[in-house]
């Protein structure tokens, strides 16, 4: 049996909350030394802007220049030796790409990635130089899954899919254990914080920022952010099933996956609270506020949580925590947001 048929057979063996949290302390355990511990920024302009208190996790300054690292790198680490001399096989749009490629250097695994022919030039690029072996593909005429099964590596490959896999939530979610620590460090010993905003695409952050969360901050409510024009989580977190959207039209590219994984879809049910989705021009006005006024390069898919928060379609007066999961932004989208030139509406 293929990786691949493995992948989909193991989907019936799905882990409580409390199994999955023991993976992420497992995993910050390997990432210390390994990952950053970014930054968390403040700024007294958002604050008033917003009326409330954020506290901003940078995942843009991570390895990569995104959270992808985390999860890529304890996958990998969880490996055993042979499994790691088989290679591994990943499909991608782009910082999961990017994560999985140095992960991979760094422990010595050979890696292959499946990534759309439309994916970010950027993106494509480091995926490349970072040294993975990179297949590309039509997404109109075929799904990367797909793609990937068809591969003659798909055989004996490990497969690590970009958030449907309990070792990539667990390392996504020290990003939200370390943000829990570092706003008690920096307030001493603050209340904790009632609201954590974070992107949501595939749900590998989301399902392990709530994990993370439940276990060190049980009063903080978790809502999960992402575009209205690829609003599939929304709609799968109010029907109760996963919805799958194709062919989504967005400038938050890390948010173009179609469906939530069948793994972390039951722990977002679970534990989150909410998922809200806020429209492309707040989107670009996220990107551009957090670069005009903080300085910070902070790409569209990582600017979900600020973009809900200026639109202030929360309850004000709340301590929140945002997570900025990646700041790998194409040059030209960059440029055309901060001119003011894009979107219009």
């Amino acid at each position: 049996m293929s990786s691949i048929d493995q992948n989909q057979t193991d989907m019936a063996m799905l882990l409580s909350a409390g199994q999955v949290f023991e993976r992420v302390e497992t995993a910050a355990a390997r990432l210390a030394g390994v990952a950053h511990r970014t930054a968390v920024l403040t700024s007294a302009t958002l604050n008033a802007r917003t009326d409330r208190r954020l506290w901003l996790k940078c995942e843009a300054f991570q390895r990569v220049g995104a959270f992808k690292f985390r999860g890529a790198y304890n996958a990998l680490s969880a490996l055993s030796d042979e499994e790691r001399q088989r290679g591994v096989l990943t499909y991608s749009s782009g910082n999961h790409a990017q994560a999985m490629a140095l992960a991979a250097r760094l422990l010595k695994v050979p890696v292959t990635v499946v990534m759309p022919i439309n994916a970010p030039p950027a993106k494509l690029a480091a995926t490349r130089a970072y040294g993975a072996d990179v297949v590309t593909f039509d997404p109109v005429a075929s799904t990367r899954e797909e793609v990937a099964a068809s591969l003659p590596q798909a055989s004996d490959a490990t497969l690590i899919p970009p958030f449907d896999h309990y070792d990539v939530i667990a390392g996504q979610g020290t990003a939200a254990l370390e943000l829990h620590e570092q706003v008690a460090e920096m307030e001493q010993e603050p209340p904790p914080l009632d609201l954590l905003l974070v992107p949501v695409g595939g749900g590998g952050l989301l399902a392990g920022s709530a994990v993370a969360t439940h276990f060190v901050s049980p009063r903080t409510h978790i809502i999960g952010v992402e575009p209205e024009n690829a609003d599939d989580a929304a709609q799968s977190f109010r029907a109760g099933r996963i919805i799958r959207r194709d062919s989504v039209d967005t400038i938050a590219d890390g948010t173009r996956t179609p469906a939530l994984g069948q793994r972390n879809f039951p722990l977002i049910q679970e534990l989150v609270s909410d998922i809200v989705t806020v429209s492309e021009a707040a989107i670009a006005q996220a990107v551009h506020f957090l670069f005009e006024r903080m300085n910070i390069v902070i790409e569209p898919s990582g600017a979900l949580g600020v973009a809900a928060a200026l639109s202030n379609t929360l309850p004000s007066g709340q301590r929140v925590g945002v997570m900025l999961s990646g700041g790998n932004v194409d040059t030209e989208l960059f440029a055309r947001i901060i001119r003011g030139r894009f979107p219009k509406t």
